[in-house]
């Protein structure tokens, strides 16, 4: 990637990468901004993350605006295009200025010879606005993604879709044994920090304007951790006891093992997960926080590897997953994930649930969780367990939260409000 001082030409290769090498934008991101003025990496990351968004919908227009497609030489025009559309249209950049620079661009890019064609579409895309489409929030998903949500959840999926567009809240869950929330609502507001506390979450409090965690008082001596709230409701199903024996399965980066410890202080817990780089997040959680467990580096269907046959009581699964119900967090979601991965990871799913069963005490509690909205991730997999296992039965959830699936509860991203998860409750009968 070039060090270029033009910030559209940063914009476009990090897109590029995301695009062509299927690189994660938390990957390719901070390298290509890390020498940025605050306020320049800032302009990069809005435009990277709007053109991810709204991808699919800005490409779908400048090519209508096209007499023929882009050759295979000019592969970085798609990327520039996207950037430049996205700018016009969501964005107060002025649009001489974003033309201008889009424009220059090309030419960094190896894209002189098609200088004028990109200026021409800039300048057609200016007097457009996608946002006033209705079904352009559907067209910013691939064609995939947008059958599989209207398919399986007709009733909510224009919702779904608009809530995925939707820049996400900043949310806090507040540490109990610091402070309460509302005491903490009174220490914002005294920061003037504008915050409301969550729909559903004891201890979750929602911000206004998402804002640096320098700025939270008290942050760094643990009095709340920035945590969605769909996420923070995991402990609620645990029913957790002091001295229970817990273990947190995928536990990177921590949020939910720091969840059930600020909840019943006294566990004890193992927080395992497979990526020892990700499992250096949990060790920072706990520091910051003064909480304590054992941290294991293994996968957590391996179960050989890593259990030393002592059962738990308790189990939080946060399984793998396409992580469908946090595109509006992730929006390059939208470019990385393929259908076929959907089968893949239902496969390693249940194979999860079907080892880690085996180290879950008689009496014991698993919550099984993901951040998908897909049905096959979540009430499928949960059918599918119980059809295999005699000792397992499934405890309702009676939540004011979520829809009831018959297998578990399935929340959907709103606006405003919480991330997409989906949540099931089981536990483990004595068998003869």
């Amino acid at each position: 990637m070039s060090t270029s001082s033009n910030l559209r030409v940063i914009a476009s290769q990090v897109l590029d990468q995301v695009l062509s090498n299927q690189q994660s934008l938390a990957s390719c991101l901070e390298p290509a901004t890390c020498n940025l003025a605050p306020r320049d990496k800032a302009l990069v990351q809005e435009i990277v993350f709007g053109s991810c968004r709204w991808y699919f919908a800005l490409k779908q227009q400048y090519q209508s605006l096209m007499n023929h497609p882009l050759s295979k030489r000019h592969q970085l025009a798609d990327p520039l295009l996207v950037v430049g559309a996205y700018q016009l249209q969501f964005m107060r950049v002025p649009s001489h200025a974003a033309i201008n620079e889009t424009v220059n661009a090309a030419e960094e890019l190896g894209l002189r010879s098609i200088k004028g064609m990109i200026n021409a579409i800039l300048r057609k895309l200016s007097k457009e606005n996608i946002g006033d489409d209705p079904g352009a929030h559907a067209q910013s998903h691939p064609e995939w993604i947008q059958a599989k949500i209207q398919h399986n959840w007709p009733d909510q999926a224009s919702l779904i879709f608009s809530a995925n567009n939707e820049k996400p809240p900043m949310m806090l869950r507040v540490n109990p044994h610091y402070n309460s929330r509302d005491e903490y609502l009174a220490k914002l507001e005294q920061n003037a920090i504008s915050a409301q506390p969550c729909d559903f979450a004891s201890f979750g409090i929602r911000l206004e304007k998402p804002c640096p965690v320098s700025d939270l008082p008290d942050f760094m001596s643990g009095a709340c951790s920035v945590q969605d709230e769909a996420a923070q409701l995991c402990i609620e199903w645990l029913d957790l006891q002091p001295n229970m024996t817990v273990l947190d399965a995928c536990a990177a980066p921590g949020g939910k093992t720091c969840a059930m410890l600020e909840s019943q202080p006294n566990l004890r817990m193992t927080a395992l997960d497979s990526d020892a780089q990700r499992a250096e997040r949990i060790s920072e959680n706990l520091e910051r926080l003064s909480l304590s467990a054992t941290i294991k580096i293994a996968n957590a269907e391996q179960v050989d590897t890593w259990w030393d046959n002592v059962p738990f009581d308790r189990i939080l699964l946060d399984a793998p997953c396409s992580a469908t119900g946090v595109i509006r967090r992730h929006p390059d979601i939208k470019l990385l994930r393929r259908e076929g991965d959907i089968k893949q990871l239902a496969e390693l799913q249940l194979e999860m649930l079907r080892q880690l069963w085996q180290t879950l005490a008689t009496g014991g509690k698993l919550v099984y969780a993901t951040c998908s909205i897909f049905p096959q991730e979540n009430s499928r997999i949960i059918e599918r367990f119980l059809k295999q296992e005699r000792s397992a039965s499934l405890v309702t959830i009676d939540a004011e939260w979520g829809q009831d699936t018959g297998f578990g509860r399935q929340l959907f991203p709103r606006n405003d409000s919480h991330d997409g998860f989906f949540y099931a409750c089981l536990s483990k009968l004595e068998t003869h």
